[in-house]
C-alpha cells in the first residue's frame, strides 16, 4: 500500500521540541475511509496546556480500522519517549485492542478467540513495540459527538483523503 505521511502544522517540531521530561500530553486520533476498503486518512492531535498541532497522513486503499490504528501508532512514534501521553480514540477496536485483547492474541500466536488469524497483525505488532517503553493511558470518546478536539482530528483525517485525490491528480 502506498503510504503518505505529513506534518500539517507548521509549528509540529517546535512543539516537540519544548516538552520536557515529566511531561504529559493529550493526544486525539482518528481514521476515517471512503468505503471499506477506499482510500483513507489519519491524524493526531496534540494538546499540551495552550499549545496545539497536528499531524496526519493517507493511503490510498485501506481500511478504516487501519487508519484508526495508524493514527494510534504515527501520533504516539512523533512524541518523545520522555512525555507521558493520554490518547483519546474513538474506536473501540483500537483502545479494546491494545488494552484487553493484545495479550491473548500473542499467547495465541495471533489468532482470535475463534482460531481464526487477526486483522492487521502487522500493524498491532507495530503497536506493540512502540508502547513498550512509554506511559499512555488510553481513553475511548465518543466519534462525531460533543468532543471537539475528537471532531478536529476527524475533521482533519477527511482531509487528508483529499489531500490523497490532490497528489494523484500531479
Amino acid at each position: 500500500m502506498k503510504s503518505s505521511f505529513e506534518i500539517v502544522d507548521m509549528e509540529c517540531e517546535d512543539f516537540f521540541r519544548d516538552l520536557k521530561e515529566g511531561d504529559k500530553i493529550e493526544i486525539y486520533t482518528d481514521g476515517s475511509c471512503l468505503g471499506n476498503p477506499g482510500p483513507g486518512g489519519w491524524a493526531g492531535v496534540f494538546i499540551f496546556h495552550d499549545k496545539r498541532s497536528n499531524i496526519s497522513g493517507y493511503e490510498k486503499e485501506t481500511t478504516n480500522n487501519r487508519m484508526e490504528l495508524i493514527a494510534a501508532i504515527e501520533s504516539i512514534k512523533a512524541v518523545p519517549k520522555y512525555v507521558s501521553i493520554t490518547l483519546f480514540t474513538d474506536s473501540t477496536y483500537v483502545k479494546n485492542g491494545i488494552t484487553q485483547w493484545i495479550g491473548t492474541w500473542e499467547k495465541n500466536n495471533w489468532r482470535s478467540s475463534s482460531g481464526k488469524s487477526v486483522r492487521n497483525q502487522d500493524l498491532w505488532v507495530n503497536l506493540v513495540q512502540i508502547v513498550k517503553e512509554r506511559q499512555i493511558e488510553w481513553l475511548w470518546v465518543k466519534g462525531h459527538a460533543d468532543c471537539a478536539n475528537n471532531n478536529n482530528a476527524d475533521f482533519i483525517a477527511r482531509s487528508a483523503i483529499v489531500t490523497s485525490y490532490m497528489d494523484n491528480t500531479n
